[in-house]
């Protein structure tokens, strides 16, 4: 059974595990109405779902309230990202409301104007870094280290993000800004008939498969 359509005369509900926290936010009618974030290195699976229950109950809504679901997908924590996204499916799945992904630089793309750059975290000092002009994505997602050639950006783009320290101007939005953005980009595209969040990576996961070969199941009956 397809979900709702969403109106915006319900709430959305926008959450975030992609790095070292939890961050929702509740958007009804075009504006944030409820906000809750925790700075943690681990535990998202466990403290997800009871923070947001704990921010529904101070906005006075229940989970049946929701018209649908937005989510960070990354890149950043591979198993942050992978609870946020099962999270959310699950959701609309059991209150047949549409869920929507939206990246990080995506959502960070929302604080600047014209030409802009924005850099997320990636692993072993790298950045992941997206170029956008006008609020639209100019070139495709790139994973750089700050010691490699061609890392910056062109003078003329405002860096907006995760940035090396430098002497340019950066805007760094916190957790709750970024939650905030995908709040808002969600409830556009919840109206558009989505398809359900996956995952967004960039790169394989740091773990590897164990180099032994499996063990052989014998068949006691041969």
């Amino acid at each position: 059974m397809p979900p709702k359509a969403f109106s915006d005369d319900t709430p959305l509900l926008a959450f975030d595990t992609s790095a070292a926290h939890c961050a929702a936010a509740l958007l009804l009618h075009g504006k944030i109405i409820a906000e809750a974030r925790e700075e943690m290195a681990k535990g998202q699976a466990e403290r997800l779902m009871p923070l947001i229950e704990e921010m529904l109950v101070k906005a006075r809504l229940t989970w049946r309230d929701l018209g649908a679901i937005a989510v960070g997908v990354g890149p950043g924590n591979f198993t942050g990202i992978r609870i946020s996204v099962a999270a959310a499916r699950g959701l609309a799945l059991g209150l047949g409301v549409p869920a929507v992904g939206v990246t990080g630089p995506e959502a960070l793309a929302q604080y600047g104007e014209g030409a802009i750059c924005v850099a997320t975290p990636s692993s072993r000092g790298a950045l992941y870094l997206q170029e956008f002009d006008g609020g639209s994505p100019s070139t495709e997602m790139r994973e750089a280290h700050p010691d490699v050639a061609g890392f910056w950006p062109e003078p003329k783009r405002q860096l907006i993000g995760d940035w090396p320290e430098t002497d340019r101007t950066v805007l760094r939005p916190d957790p709750i800004a970024r939650v905030r953005a995908i709040a808002i980009i969600g409830a556009t595209r919840a109206a558009q008939n989505p398809s359900p969040p996956a995952p967004f990576y960039l790169r394989a996961a740091d773990a590897a498969p164990p180099s032994d070969p499996p063990p052989v199941i014998l068949d006691p009956l041969s």
